[in-house]
Formats: structure tokens, C-alpha cells, sequence
């Protein structure tokens, strides 16, 4: 293979025959630059091809073809159409159009291009991302009109904020602004958002809006198809079908809607002439994405924002570092209702520390393990035939048990496994501490650092905590939502609603009180976002609960004294992140810096960054320890690494991200060319550093 030029090949091989038929090319611009879809960094390039005359009217930039590459047919993207090539070489013939239907936008492919650039990846594998698996029959269905948009009547709610009705102007008016949304307690966010993307679909643009779950992208299209009609919306998630995906995402490309509601796919939507991006609850970790080259929506969001020049909000009712740090740049501004209108949408919220002490002398609070405001708060809840919703950090039952004196874990006498109680109480010592190793009942459990024999559970699971409140309150029905059973939302009226963090669901007019147990498991994870994603967590469930004026009432069992206690008690999450963006600066973490996480073994990871030629101000952290729950680098087996799979951090100034990307990727594809098979993963600002 000839290079044409840096960064272009020219292909070599046997296509100047198509189906055993000699071709001749196009007569005009002959030239297709084609970026073949290939794994191997070093490949990340376009290829020149000539174009069969038999294929000019199809083979336009954008389009599916395939090409003959080393031999064998490979998937790629016509990328531009030249009248020369510099390649002195002889050329190949495109060995054909997969399709006419053009799925690459320019608009698109330089937001691939982009995105590969910040996170160290190729084209191809941001392109699987961007552009799902075609469906041919999909493609012969006609298009449809776009219908006309009417911009709603009625925006009063955004004028609850600070210059929301300026805001709503400025996009009315195509001045593209950028704001951090900061919703109110009990807000109707999805008709907020609903709203403003129908003002921008009225003038002529399109919208984009990306939710973390298929419940908010529920919700979130329901919202926009009451306000300007099912014809306009179309909804994209990775469970739909083949064809059904393919079809809506076509729908988008055609324009034959305005507004596109999806999850965290969906930000590579190829709307035209798009207006506005908005991206609900940026700090879930659901839009991290799990494949090469594992981008970020947020992330995302902002770089097609920047390129495209469109309005981007990013918002929900906690803040993130990262969108805190947009702000203090001045490149995004604040949305926030007046700190009077936050006190009074805020339910009246109560800290108190998960102590023996905080527990009740009633019978039923004690049986519950609730403090005793908190079992007063439900009590009253129920009483008033509003529903209580209970939050607890995980599902199932105890995992654990700890010494009720002074916290030691419990351990089985016979083989040191952790004691856990069994799902309900009974005879014989059914009910008695039992360890989850060997199995066997320890009826007289005795502390062996101080001889207590009282127990605590460390954390008590969704199941476990069911049982006990329905025995504190019989008669009152109970909800579990959690795991494989997510409730979407519980009807009104009294009721126990048990969920774990994140499955929370809705109820009409609000919960009367809320439960957020076991704050501490939550705020001592060992992670550096632990604060700001347990506030992200509780002001979802807070914001769940009625007003305080309407009696609603908030319990969060942690240390009162807990800044993002405090943060939570006064309803002031963009203080808290200004507070996590310090800490980030002074720890030198992202998003004050940038840092990539490389991950393999010892030898791999360490040829990796000697052969790099990393920016001046690196700083070299590690190797260490792969963060719990990691997968394996390559999506490999055990069986196929080696089991001394560590970490190695790189951390620069921001000023220099972008030179560190590049580098990385010249490294791997250099690597690649050598024929070096051993697994690495290279993450840019991954979520989870350690």
C-alpha cells in the first residue's frame, strides 16, 4: 500500500473487476475517500478508491459501501468524492454501494472526528456508536413530511427561575444560549424541557434530549408529544428492535420529525439544522459509555454544542463538578429560582445520625431499625393516606452483620465467614446470625474484640427492610422497586414504598415523607465522586416528597454535620458542587485536569507509556489496583489475561488534554502496527479513577 499523503492511503488490490465484469470509473470526481470500519488504531485513516461508473449516482460522501482491504470485504463510509488521488499507485474499484441512503452528515462526522480526538479512540469505533446496523427494508419505507410546529402558548413555568424567561427568548430567538438547569423540588421537568424544545422545533430547528433511563425516556416523550403531537417526537433507545431503531433514527436523518428524545446513544442523532441539546442528570453514571473509546454523553453533548453552535443545557436537581466547572469558565450559565422559592418547594428535611441512641422506645420503631422522627414522619404519612417512600442503598437482605458495641464484624467461629441474618425469623434458631460461608446458625454469637453480644446490620437490603416496616405498620401495603423489578410509579394513597437508590418511583401529588437510610454506606464509598453522586441520589428522592408547607418531610439517617448532609438540609446543590470542584482542584482530579486511566498488565501498560511522548507536565500515578467491579480490558476472559491486570493513571493540566489524547493514540497506533496483540484500555476522565 502507497501513502498518498499524511493520514490517507491509497488501496491496492484486484478491484477493477466488479461481479466478474471489467468497470470503468466515474467520469467526474472518480475519487472516493473511504474510512474503513477496522479495529486497529494504526488503520484509522481514509483510503482512496475509484468509483465504478455503474456506481456515480450512488456513491455519494456519507454513504455505506464496501471495499476490498488486504484481501478480504470490509464495512466503510465514503467519506468525500476527489477528481484526483496523489497516490502514483495503482487504485482500487469499490467493490460496492451497501446503500444509497447517506447515514453520515458532515455535521456527524466531524462530531466523530471530534470525539475520537478527546478520548484517544478511532473513528470507527465512535462511528458503532453513532450509526446503528442498517435494516434494508426500513430504508425503502417512504418519508414523511415534517409537521409543523406551533411554539406553545404557555412557558409561565420557567419564570419560577432567575431569567428563565429570558432564557426561553434567547432560544426563540436562535441566540444559542448555554445554561446549567438547577429543577425545583416537585418540578414537572419533563414538560420544562418539553417546552423549550418545542420553542426551538417552531422556528425551524431541531432538538435533542438525552435522559439516562428508559423510565425518563418514558416520561420525557410523553411531555413533548402532549405539547406539539406524536408526529413530531420520535424516541430512541438501545431496546428497541433492529427495525424499529433503525426506522425512528431514519426519521431523524430525514427530518421527518423536530425532536428527538433518547438515551445515551442518542446524542449522535443526525437531526438537521440542529438548535438545542439538553441533557437531564448528567451525573448518572448510565451515560458513560462502556465501549471503546467509553465517551461520555455530557461530554459528547458539549463538543456537538461547540461545533454546531447550538443552545446545550445541562440539567437536573443536583450538579456535578463538571457542569459546575462550565459555569465558573463562563462558558455556561446558571438557571436557579430565587433562594425564597427553593425554601418553599423544599420539603422540610431532618438529619440524624443511625445510632442506638436515635432509635425509638416503641416496639414497632425498634423492630423497623428507624429512628424514632423518622418512624413518626411515616407514621404521620400514613396517617394522612399519602405514601412513604424508603430508600436503601442496596436490594436483597443483610449482607453483613457488625458487633452493636463496637463495630467489629461478625465472624463465624467455626471458618471466619461473615454472619448474616436469614430473610425471616423461626424456630430452632431460624432466626439466629448465620454464616454465609459454611452455613451454620451461631445462637450464642459473642463479640471476640469486647465480648458484646449484641449485633447491628451494616447495611440492610430493599427485601429485608420490607419485611420489618411491614411488620411495624401491618396492614399498610408494600412496594419494592429495585433490580429486575423497577416500579415506574405506585398509585396514591398510604402505602410503603421500599426502593434502592436510583428506582425510586413516582407517585401523583407527591410522597408525605421520605426515608434515606443507611446514608453512611452511601457517603463512605471509596470513590471521588461518593459525595456528589449520594447528594445526586437523595435530592432525586427528595424531590419525590411534597413541600414542607404541604407537610411533606425528608429523614436521611447520617451524620448531621456531613457537608453534603448540610448541602441536603438546605436544598443547595450548586454550593456543594462548587465544594466538590475545589476539592477537585486542590487534589488535582478532573475535572480541574485531565487524566487517563490505562489498564493491563504490568508489561503492557508500562511499554504503553514508555513508548509515549507524553506532554511535559505529565504526571505518572500508579501502577495500582483495577477499581472494584472493572471489567478486563478488551471485554477478555481470565482465560485469555493474564491475572496481573493493574492501572496506570496519567495526569496533566488541562491545557494539555488534548495533546495527551493525541499521543496515546499515536502510541496504540504505533503498537497496533507492530502486531502487538496484548490487551489495553485507554480511558480519557474516566467516572471511576479508583
Amino acid at each position: 500500500m502507497g501513502v498518498d499523503r499524511p493520514g490517507r492511503q491509497a488501496s491496492r488490490g484486484r478491484g477493477t473487476r466488479l461481479s466478474g465484469v471489467t468497470s470503468a470509473a466515474a467520469p467526474e470526481l472518480p475519487i472516493a475517500r473511504v474510512l474503513p470500519l477496522l479495529p486497529l488504531p494504526h488503520l484509522d485513516r481514509e483510503f482512496d478508491y475509484l468509483v465504478p461508473a455503474q456506481f456515480d449516482s450512488d456513491a455519494k460522501p456519507g454513504v455505506r459501501v464496501r471495499i476490498r482491504f488486504a484481501g478480504r470485504l470490509v464495512d466503510g463510509y465514503i467519506l468525500e468524492r476527489a477528481a484526483t488521488s496523489d497516490h502514483t499507485g495503482k487504485l482500487g474499484f469499490l467493490d460496492r454501494v451497501v446503500s444509497s441512503e447517506r447515514v453520515l452528515t458532515p455535521e456527524i462526522t466531524e462530531l466523530v472526528s471530534a470525539v475520537a480526538h478527546r478520548y484517544a479512540g478511532t473513528r470507527a469505533d465512535v462511528l458503532r456508536l453513532a450509526v446503528p446496523p442498517r435494516h434494508a427494508k426500513v430504508e425503502s419505507e417512504p418519508v414523511a413530511e415534517l409537521p409543523t410546529i406551533t411554539a406553545p402558548t404557555d412557558v409561565t413555568g420557567w419564570d419560577r427561575y432567575t431569567h428563565g424567561g429570558a432564557f426561553v427568548d434567547a432560544v426563540r430567538a436562535n441566540r444559542s444560549p448555554r445554561a446549567v438547569w438547577q429543577a425545583l423540588p416537585g418540578e414537572d421537568w419533563p414538560r420544562r424541557i418539553a417546552e423549550i424544545a418545542a420553542v426551538t422545533a417552531s422556528s425551524g430547528r431541531s432538538a435533542v434530549v438525552v435522559v439516562p433511563d428508559q423510565r425518563d425516556l418514558d416520561r420525557m416523550t410523553a411531555a413533548c408529544e402532549s405539547v406539539v403531537g406524536a408526529d413530531s417526537v420520535v424516541a430512541l433507545s438501545a431496546g428497541l428492535g433492529p427495525a424499529k431503531r433503525y426506522r425512528r433514527w431514519l426519521a431523524a436523518l430525514r427530518r421527518e420529525v423536530s425532536i428527538v428524545v433518547g438515551t445515551r446513544s442518542s446524542v449522535f442523532a443526525p437531526v438537521q439544522n440542529l438548535g438545542l441539546m439538553v441533557l437531564w442528570d448528567d451525573g448518572d453514571d448510565g451515560y458513560a459509555e462502556p465501549r471503546s473509546p467509553y465517551p461520555h454523553a455530557r461530554e459528547v453533548a458539549l463538543l456537538r454544542a461547540h461545533g454546531t453552535g447550538c443552545a446545550v443545557v445541562l440539567a437536573g436537581h443536583a450538579r456535578t463538578a463538571e457542569a459546575e466547572a462550565l459555569v465558573d469558565a463562563g462558558w455556561a450559565h446558571d438557571l436557579l429560582a430565587p433562594r425564597e422559592t427553593v425554601r418553599a418547594r423544599q420539603p422540610h428535611i431532618v438529619a440524624l445520625a443511625d445510632s442506638d441512641h436515635a432509635l425509638a422506645r416503641d416496639p414497632g420503631a425498634r423492630a423497623a431499625r428507624l429512628p424514632a422522627i423518622a418512624f413518626e414522619a411515616a407514621r404521620a404519612a400514613l396517617k394522612d393516606g399519602l405514601g412513604v417512600l424508603v430508600q436503601v442503598p442496596r436490594g436483597g437482605y443483610v449482607p453483613s452483620l457488625a458487633c452493636g458495641k463496637c463495630r467489629n464484624p461478625a465472624r463465624c467461629r467455626r471458618c471466619n465467614g461473615p454472619l448474616s441474618l436469614p430473610s425471616a425469623p423461626g424456630a430452632d434458631g431460624a432466626g439466629s446470625p448465620t454464616c454465609r460461608w459454611c452455613g451454620i446458625a451461631d445462637t450464642n454469637h459473642k463479640c471476640t474484640v469486647c465480648g458484646s453480644r449484641t449485633l447491628r446490620a451494616v447495611v440492610i437490603g430493599a427485601h429485608r427492610t420490607a419485611e420489618e416496616l411491614g411488620r411495624a405498620f401491618p396492614g399498610v401495603p408494600v412496594h419494592t422497586s429495585g433490580g429486575a423489578s423497577v416500579l415506574d410509579s405506585v398509585a396514591p394513597g398510604p402505602s410503603l414504598v421500599i426502593s434502592t437508590v436510583g428506582a425510586e418511583p413516582r407517585t401523583p401529588g407527591g410522597y408525605g415523607a421520605a426515608l434515606l437510610l443507611d446514608g453512611w454506606a452511601l457517603l463512605g464509598r471509596a470513590d471521588l465522586r461518593a459525595a456528589e453522586e449520594t447528594l445526586r441520589r437523595w435530592m432525586t428522592a427528595g424531590a419525590l416528597v411534597r413541600s414542607g408547607a404541604d407537610g411533606g418531610r425528608v429523614v436521611v439517617v447520617a451524620e448531621s454535620e456531613i457537608p453534603t448532609v448540610q448541602a441536603l438540609v438546605r436544598w443547595d446543590p450548586v454550593g456543594h458542587a462548587r465544594s466538590q470542584l475545589d476539592e477537585r482542584v486542590e487534589v488535582r482530579f478532573p475535572p480541574a485536569v485531565h487524566v487517563a486511566a490505562i489498564d493491563g498488565t504490568t508489561a503492557a501498560i508500562t511499554a504503553l507509556v514508555d513508548n509515549t511522548a507524553l506532554p511535559e507536565d505529565t504526571e505518572i500515578l500508579g501502577p495500582v489496583e483495577l477499581p472494584e467491579g472493572q471489567r478486563l480490558p478488551a471485554g477478555g476472559g481470565e482465560d485469555r489475561i493474564p491475572g496481573d491486570v493493574q492501572r496506570i493513571l496519567l495526569r496533566v493540566p488541562r491545557r494539555d488534554g488534548g495533546a495527551l489524547a493525541r499521543a496515546l493514540a499515536d502510541s496504540q497506533a504505533a503498537s497496533s502496527a507492530k502486531k502487538n496483540t496484548e490487551a489495553v484500555r485507554v480511558q480519557i476522565d474516566p467516572i471511576r479513577i479508583g
